[in-house]
């Protein structure tokens, strides 16, 4: 019986080619999409999976509230994980995390900047179960300057040589190679090429405090902890160790210190939850957003549905093609529930078939995928054994979902009325439940082109948001810490160029996320009341660097170059002046006591600035006149502008520096700080063009059926004289209905479901109704289009032909 209903289906599927056609393809391209977003939200919901005790790993961070906002820190102070860790019995290891400096690094006369340098605790690697293939887990970073390296950092200075116990040189720093690992999981919040000893840089004369951000810190739990119950228990531990630090250093009484670290609280976040839940502008490395999962997953729903609608309505549209062999079917003895199973065995039929396609498509388009969104997904993922029973489950699902109704339905038919050729043609053309899926089709279709121009709104927004800074044509110059002490004469000849504006030493470029930050108070608010202290960034610059960029000063001055008096003011932004309590009146001025010894004066007033990614609100900063000479940036003017840098390579050649010439441009690296976003609006948009795709692709199999049936009607209007602009709209008008009934529902449905993802931005567009007008007229012309390719070839017909069987 089986046999027969695979025969059968087969024999249907070859006699009607175009059906087929339009199903097999519709349904591969829905299941390939499907297949490819199912890829992306399996890498961004397994991150942090890897280590073997993963469920009970947590990361300590600090939330802070003042001044009428709110700020979490991903890090915490040198001493707050050994301290929990002597402090709670259920606390297994704890272990640390630092990112370090970019740095040449150098071997023999091989020679290359490592951007991806990070510190770590002894215990790191088996506290996050990554093995190593050279050297010993336990013993790899104990002794300071060791460092273990990825195979590929290996590859890079030793070639096919093993690195194990050879010498790397970072300047006059050398670092002794006592472990290689393979590489740090793709699924993982942090990643980097070297991990140098921890004790490198902590050392027994290292002040142990607490109040301050730096260290990622790890805790490994016991399986019986409870980690709600551990986290409440921590205020304990800021009155035990925080508040008399804060005491110390802000020379204040005990009940002062206490008022001022209330809102102080160390939490615990989930390994696992890190990815997807933390976004904090000091994260190690750009996170994902949970919400793109709720929305690739509805993304990845819709278009399946799109295709499973396609299918339903082409095989009710077509039933009455099919009607007399039912009715055969029926008088010669085949029950209901049989003629079901064969419709089912068709649907099944071609899903597989569509789902080998699919598997096809996956293959050929992988690497243009992968390159859409940031991923490195192997063909791999796609063939291991769980993947491909999850491969047919869906085929079966999708084959019995698409199937179902056409097989109740078709197999509904009344004998006496199919055998007479009354067939339900009427409830074919006028059915009420194909023109709701035809509504629910472009309901989607309509949303996801809403969405898509939103999204895109607002990652352009983004990127050209009014900065507080000139980011165009600035040059910056790296590692220019290597110029020494002629790193000043080093500038002056670049001002001298006659295409150089403007130049300024810093190492604090904007988006660049490199700033120290610090614990201040305002002196004159402590003097009317209880002590607020709030974290502030701070820039270390010179007296060109707010010229250079642009930056405008609102109130008060700039730096006087050299000026030695100088060393004690600062000018901060105008958030500054929020978060210390001052309101609006003048801080110039007005003094900020930074760890209860620091006094600087406030000299200058700066507008605020995005020194940090657009999508997070801007924070209180400070600019303190002071050597950071890592960076120099280069305001430049000229068309010619590979003839200034051969140039100013020719000069910085000139030094001897002993490191390579290296630059990069602030726009560029601004462009950066949204590579995350623009990975999703690629992926969002092709996957949305996709689906309108498919709801078209359905909606002209039905009209050409529609069409197809309505084919005498149609000669007799073109006999008694209707034009043929008469019959396109005619028969376009009914689809157009329901298009315009789809875009009018999925109006208000987008703009509840986009203002809600809008908000997950500290600064985003206003929402225009132009958006959800041209929506509707791009869905309207779109469907028009589909239409009227079959409407036309309709009205434009002999009508002799149509009408010479009558």
């Amino acid at each position: 019986m089986i046999r027969n209903y695979i025969k059968t289906a087969w024999r249907n599927l070859k006699h009607n080619k175009v059906f087929s056609f339009i199903n097999v393809f519709g349904l591969s391209v829905g299941l390939s999409c499907c297949m490819f977003i199912g890829a992306y939200l399996y890498q961004e919901l397994n991150y942090d999976t890897y280590p073997s005790q993963a469920n009970q790993i947590y990361r300590v961070g600090i939330h802070l509230m003042g001044n009428g906002g709110a700020t979490d820190f991903p890090m915490v102070d040198v001493a707050v994980g050994p301290g929990i860790k002597n402090a709670y019995p259920e606390v297994i290891a704890v272990t640390r995390l630092e990112r370090d400096k970019p740095a040449f690094i150098k071997y023999n006369d091989r020679q290359f900047k490592e951007e991806e340098l990070a510190l770590a605790d002894s215990n790191f690697f088996t506290v996050f179960s990554i093995p190593l293939v050279e050297g010993d887990i336990k013993t790899a970073l104990t002794s300071p300057n060791s460092i273990v390296i990825t195979k590929a950092f290996e590859k890079k200075y030793f070639g096919e040589s093993p690195g194990l116990n050879k010498i790397l040189a970072a300047g006059s720093v050398l670092y002794k190679v006592t472990g290689v690992i393979d590489k740090v999981p793709d699924n993982s919040h942090f990643h980097a090429d070297a991990f140098i000893s921890m004790s490198t840089e902590i050392t027994a004369s290292t002040r142990q405090t607490w109040s301050n951000v730096n260290f990622y810190t790890y805790l490994l739990l016991n399986k019986n902890a409870d980690p709600k119950k551990l986290e409440a228990s921590f205020p304990q531990l800021v009155a035990k160790y925080v508040v008399p630090e804060v005491q110390h250093d802000m020379g204040v009484s005990l009940a002062e210190a206490q008022k001022s670290v209330n809102t102080f609280v160390f939490y615990l976040q989930p390994l696992t939850a890190i990815h997807l839940h933390s976004a904090t502008k000091y994260e190690f490395e750009a996170n994902g957003d949970i919400h793109y999962i709720y929305i690739f997953s509805a993304l990845a729903l819709f278009i399946l549905i799109l295709a499973c609608i396609n299918f339903t309505n082409l095989s009710t549209a077509s039933s009455a093609k099919r009607s007399k062999e039912i009715g055969i079917r029926k008088v010669l003895g085949s029950e209901k529930d049989k003629l079901v199973w064969q419709f089912l065995t068709e649907s099944v039929m071609l899903t597989l078939l569509a789902m080998l396609f699919a598997l096809g498509f996956v293959y050929l388009l992988l690497p243009y995928f992968n390159n859409l969104a940031g991923k490195n997904i192997s063909m791999d993922f796609f063939l291991n054994y769980r993947a491909i029973a999850f491969e047919i489950i869906l085929t079966l699902l999708v084959g019995v979902i698409a199937g179902i109704y056409p097989a109740f339905f078709l197999s509904s038919f009344k004998i006496l009325s199919v055998l007479k050729g009354s067939g339900s043609v009427k409830s074919v053309s006028k059915g009420t439940l194909r023109s709701g899926l035809i509504v629910f089709q472009f309901t989607i279709s309509t949303a996801l082109i809403i969405a898509t121009f939103i999204v895109f709104q607002q990652l352009h927004y983004m990127q050209n948001v009014k900065l507080g800074y000139d980011k165009n044509q600035v040059l910056v110059l790296h590692e220019t810490y290597s110029l020494g002490t002629g790193i000043e004469s080093f500038k002056q000849e670049l001002l001298h160029k006659n295409d150089v504006v403007n130049a300024t030493i810093s190492s604090n470029v904007p988006g660049s996320n490199i700033m120290t930050g610090t614990e201040v108070y305002a002196k004159d608010i402590a003097d009317k009341g209880p002590r607020s202290e709030i974290q502030i960034g701070i820039f270390n610059i010179d007296d060109t660097y707010i010229p250079t960029l642009g930056m405008k000063i609102l109130k008060g001055r700039n730096f006087y170059a050299g000026s030695l008096a100088d060393s004690s003011s600062i000018i901060i932004n105008e958030a500054a002046v929020q978060s210390l309590g001052w309101g609006n009146s003048d801080p110039i001025g007005k003094i900020i006591i930074r760890s209860g010894e620091h006094r600087y004066t406030v000299v200058g007033l700066v507008k605020d600035f995005h020194y940090t990614s657009a999508k997070q609100k801007i924070g209180p900063l400070m600019l303190m006149y002071g050597p950071d000479n890592g960076s120099i940036m280069v305001k430049i003017k000229t068309a010619d502008v590979h003839g200034l840098i051969t140039d100013i390579k020719k000069q910085w050649d000139s030094y001897n520096t002993g490191l390579p010439f290296s630059y990069s441009f602030l726009d560029d690296q601004f462009a950066q700080l949204y590579s995350s976003e623009e990975h999703v609006g690629a992926i969002f948009t092709t996957f949305s063009v996709i689906a309108v795709i498919i709801a078209c692709l359905g909606l002209f199999g039905l009209a050409a059926f529609m069409i197809r049936q309505r084919v005498k009607e149609i000669g007799i209007r073109k006999v008694l004289g209707a034009s043929p602009q008469t019959i396109t709209m005619m028969l376009s008008k009914e689809f157009l209905l329901l298009v315009v009934i789809a875009a009018l529902i999925a109006f208000p449905i987008t703009w509840y479901a986009m203002d809600k993802w809008l908000q997950s931005f500290a600064y985003r567009i206003n929402i225009q109704w132009w958006v959800f007008a041209l929506a509707g007229i791009i869905a309207v012309v779109i469907a028009f289009v589909t239409i009227s390719f079959q409407a036309i070839k309709a009205a434009l017909a002999n009508p002799v032909k149509s009408l010479r069987s009558e």
